[in-house]
């Protein structure tokens, strides 16, 4: 009796302990299936990544904002900072885009966001009203940044997300734009937003639909009706083709030339790692090639609109360096140098007269005694300078305006077209009375030789010169001048 009872105890002991071990084994296994984004997290990081790496990429693009000083194109004011500036101070220009509906509210939204803020705290400063929008951005641009990095420590390792990242931060053409208040800047971070989630947690279709859901509501409210301004930019830009009112390239134009200069130097690494790349990373290069293509159908191209596209290019870049064994330091230092050398020139010296001469216009507003009195006639290509976005005082202005003909007009010129065939003769029918000249003139100096006569009858003396571009072309010189009308018997001819 007692040897069974004592194998009864040997049984219940031993099934205890396989027991014990089992649930072991199983604690074991669960922290093996923790998510890797939970099991990554430590104390001290930030957007899931080290607190020091997210400082330095915030630190960086801020010193990336405020060392872009230069204009690129139109759109980065007058569809965003002019709008916003319209909704909220009541007074601007909106263009013709916006009476035909064929853009949205909700990225002009974000900064009107911010100026209202400004507003109620009674910060509005013109210069506030300037740099705070193009930091808000800094900042987005930096978060998808930071993104881009734990995509790819997740996908591979730390090392190749160390490499794509700094292939992303040295890139010229990021640099030159991702803090710039374009559509196709924010285009560009939800896209690398959008990446991090697609790959692990699957399609987020759901996100597609309330994203449009959000965009048809906030253009009911500022339109006054329901507009479905994507169809009306697809009806305008592809089944009508008016944007070659705006200009026009050959089919092949950003395989030859766009889409070489956005990549700049990092092209060899680019082509080099497609054929490195694992297979599954071939529906990034697919989505190059398909953007690319559909572009190049339309008639109208411009380097900003494949920037979006650009972060799939550094993940192949990155494949490159990190496969790199005895060139790899030639080859970061080559990158590193080419893109800064070309970046800080672009955003600090080639085309930043049109910022620059609007700083004069403020200088005219605000420490002028008779600001008042005051008027500026921009007789430039339209839309050449920013407008009240960056003077904010409801000083009368003028520009040479330039709306495509929707009406269907076989010979159509615009306003400034009309100009440009015969300045002269176009100054001397539109102020025939003395009494509507502007007091102010600006103008690019290619103008000034065909005008001279305009401007000495009219007692007009040039007061101010600023440098625009080393690469002037068409009607755009290379410095743009300021003349102010003087009363007879007190000019100084320079």
């Amino acid at each position: 009796m007692r040897q069974e009872g004592d194998d009864s105890r040997l049984f219940f002991r031993g099934f205890q302990n396989r027991s014990q071990e089992k649930m072991k084994l199983r604690k074991r296994k669960s922290t093996l299936y923790l998510s890797p984004r939970k099991s990554t997290l430590r104390h001290g990081d930030l957007l899931g990544e080290n607190i020091y790496l997210v400082l330095f990429t915030i630190a960086l693009r801020i010193c990336n904002c405020f060392l872009v000083q230069t204009s690129f194109v139109p759109d980065e004011y007058w569809q965003s900072l002019e709008v916003a500036h319209h909704m909220v101070f009541n007074y601007g220009y909106l263009t013709w885009e916006w009476t035909e509906r064929l853009r949205g509210y909700t990225y002009p939204l974000i900064f009107a966001s911010i100026y209202k803020i400004l507003h109620l705290l009674g910060k509005d400063s013109v210069q506030l009203l300037i740099w705070i929008p193009r930091l808000t951005q800094a900042l987005l641009s930096a978060i998808a940044d930071i993104r881009l990095y734990s995509l790819m420590k997740q996908l591979e390792n730390q090392q190749m997300a160390k490499w794509v990242f700094f292939c992303q931060l040295c890139s010229w053409f990021t640099w030159y734009c991702c803090t710039r208040t374009l559509t196709n800047t924010m285009e560009t971070v939800l896209t690398i937003i959008a990446l991090f989630y697609y790959p692990l947690e699957g399609s987020k279709s759901m996100n597609r639909f309330v994203t449009l859901s959000l965009s048809l509501i906030v253009d009911r409210i500022f339109f006054g009706q329901w507009t479905l301004v994507q169809y009306n930019f697809l009806k305008f830009n592809v089944l009508q083709n008016l944007g070659t009112f705006y200009g026009s390239h050959p089919w092949h134009w950003y395989f030859s030339q766009g889409f070489p200069a956005v990549l700049g130097t990092h092209l060899p690494f680019f082509i080099h790692g497609c054929f490195l790349a694992p297979k599954r990373y071939r529906i990034l290069l697919v989505t190059v090639l398909w953007t690319l293509l559909v572009y190049s159908v339309l008639s109208h191209k411009e380097f900003r609109f494949i920037y979006p596209v650009l972060p799939f290019c550094m993940v192949f870049c990155g494949y490159s360096l990190n496969h790199l064994k005895t060139w790899k330091k030639p080859a970061l230092s080559f990158l590193f140098l080419s893109n800064m050398l070309l970046a800080l020139y672009t955003g600090l010296v080639h085309q930043r007269g049109t910022l620059d001469v609007m700083t004069h216009v403020q200088e005219l507003c605000y420490n002028k005694p008779n600001k008042s009195s005051a008027s500026v006639f921009i007789m430039m290509p339209c839309h050449s300078t920013p407008y009240y976005s960056h003077v904010h005082y409801p000083l009368p202005m003028r520009f040479l305006q330039c709306p495509p003909d929707l009406t269907g007009k076989s010979q159509y010129l615009d306003e400034a077209d009309i100009f440009y065939l015969n300045p002269l003769n176009w100054l001397d029918k539109e102020f025939h009375n003395d009494s509507t000249l502007p007091t102010h003139l600006i103008i690019f100096s290619i103008l000034e030789e065909e005008i001279s006569t305009f401007l000495i009858s009219s007692n007009y003396e040039r007061t101010a010169v600023f440098f625009h571009t080393h690469l002037p072309e068409g009607r755009t010189g290379s410095h743009i001048y300021v003349y102010e009308r003087k009363l007879k018997g007190t000019l100084n001819r320079r």
